[in-house]
């Protein structure tokens, strides 16, 4: 069987390499010829751990090929997958550009039948679009009675471990409306039914919004206990006790109830925005999505809050450490990071920054941080001369780290942890000032 995945982000270079994985040969699709050309020498556009390797081996074997011309490949294959960007609006509404452009040039090449999905997180009736755009153009050709078929089947990779969220998932979601598309839907999953994949067939509109339901009720959860943990130091209590109390409920659960400062990533805000909007149009308030996304503005600026009431409003001079730039560990994702927010105001308020993260610098300095921050070799070298430290994402090399020796190139030993990774008591033994979210 062969496939074509158009866009090779995080999603549609993971999907097509993983499919490939499976035995399914696979053309991964774009437009940027730097990237194509970069992919064929193995070398991987973004950070997904284990990717590299995948990649190579596929490659290699003749079933991962890549390209930047669709219509030259586009009769070979039996399913188009459309994995490109949604950007959001200014409004927050998903930019569906890209997509209708897959759209336009598959209705302009087609000449067989076909099932056209839709992997891009994109708002409901979006496949409506992308049906009438390939038979507008068919029309155009005199091919309005060639038959073809749309799909929707969502996304649900975590950035960070993508492969594994693909290879052994908690559910496939596929939108199709005909028998046609679901056997050859089946055809394609077949390889991964027999480790007991578990596939939830629908209609198209409840497909697409399964994935924005899905990343909104996880957003509301950590928007949920920030509140919660921001009224927890009001009160005098502990979050983490609260968090084990509240997630012992089986009607709750444990997951996604960490507090913290925000969340970031290009799914979380994104859709969040785009279902607002989606409901706005429609004449529909969603109240609680629109609490969770304040919650999640305000949530970013708590670290730099705190600093600036432990220095009495004024860090004009000092230097502040920063461990973690990117949204989330093992991503190099600086798209909406928390990071971007905390930096952005220490600069304005007078303060210097020394940053470190494993992987997400170089990305870190396209986000026009590159003048205004020293990019420190480890974390050990971003805290010399120190005024503080904020911890912003909890890589595990941040976890363990030897305080005594911090502390000797530190000018003022305290810490703020923005992801509670820190037992307080043991910070202040050492003889640091430590403040976390949510802790007495």
């Amino acid at each position: 069987m062969k496939i074509a995945i158009v866009g090779t982000g995080y999603v549609g270079l993971v999907t097509g390499t993983c499919f490939a994985e499976m035995g399914t040969e696979v053309f991964c699709v774009d437009i940027d010829k730097n990237k194509i050309e970069k992919l064929k020498q193995g070398i991987i556009p973004i950070f997904e751990p284990g990717l590299d390797e995948m990649v190579e081996r596929n490659h290699k074997a003749g079933r991962l090929q890549f390209t930047t011309d669709l219509s030259s490949i586009l009769n070979e294959v039996d399913i188009v997958f459309s994995a490109v960007g949604t950007p959001p609006d200014e409004d927050g509404s998903a930019d569906l550009k890209y997509v209708l452009d897959v759209a336009r040039t598959v209705g302009q090449n087609l000449n067989k039948y076909m099932v056209i999905v839709t992997k891009s997180t994109v708002p409901v009736g979006t496949a409506k679009l992308v049906k009438k755009t390939i038979q507008d153009e068919l029309n155009k050709r005199g091919l309005s009675d060639l038959k073809f078929d749309v799909a929707s089947n969502p996304e649900f990779l975590k950035e960070g471990a993508a492969i594994t969220d693909f290879m052994q998932p908690d559910r496939v979601v596929v939108g199709v409306e005909s028998e046609e598309a679901k056997r050859l839907m089946e055809k394609l999953y077949k390889p991964f039914t027999l480790n007991n994949y578990r596939i939830i067939y629908t209609d198209i509109p409840s497909a697409e919004m399964i994935k924005y339901a899905a990343n909104a009720m996880l957003a509301t959860r950590i928007s949920f206990m920030n509140d919660i943990a921001n009224m927890c130091e009001i009160v005098g209590a502990d979050v983490n006790m609260v968090r084990k109390g509240i997630g012992a409920d089986a009607r709750i659960g444990s997951k996604f109830l960490y507090a913290g400062c925000g969340y970031g990533g290009s799914c979380f805000p994104k859709d969040v925005k785009a279902l607002i909007h989606t409901a706005n149009k429609l004449g529909y308030k969603m109240q609680i999505l629109e609490a969770v996304e304040n919650v999640n503005e305000f949530q970013k600026n708590i670290l730099f809050d705190k600093l600036m009431k432990y220095y009495n409003n004024d860090i004009k001079g000092k230097t502040i450490a920063v461990w973690g730039l990117a949204f989330k560990p093992k991503t190099d994702d600086m798209r909406e990071a928390p990071s971007l927010v905390l930096i952005d105001r220490i600069i304005k308020a007078g303060g210097k920054v020394r940053a470190y993260d494993p992987v997400a610098m170089e990305e870190a300095k396209k986000h026009h941080l590159g003048d205004s921050v020293i990019y420190a070799k480890d974390i050990y070298d971003a805290t010399l001369d120190a005024d503080a430290i904020l911890m912003v994402t909890e890589w595990n090399e941040f976890r363990l780290p030897t305080w005594e020796v911090i502390k000797k190139t530190m000018k003022k030993p305290v810490v703020f942890d923005g992801r509670n990774i820190y037992n307080k008591e043991e910070m202040n033994e050492i003889g640091f000032d430590y403040f976390g979210i949510g802790i007495k």
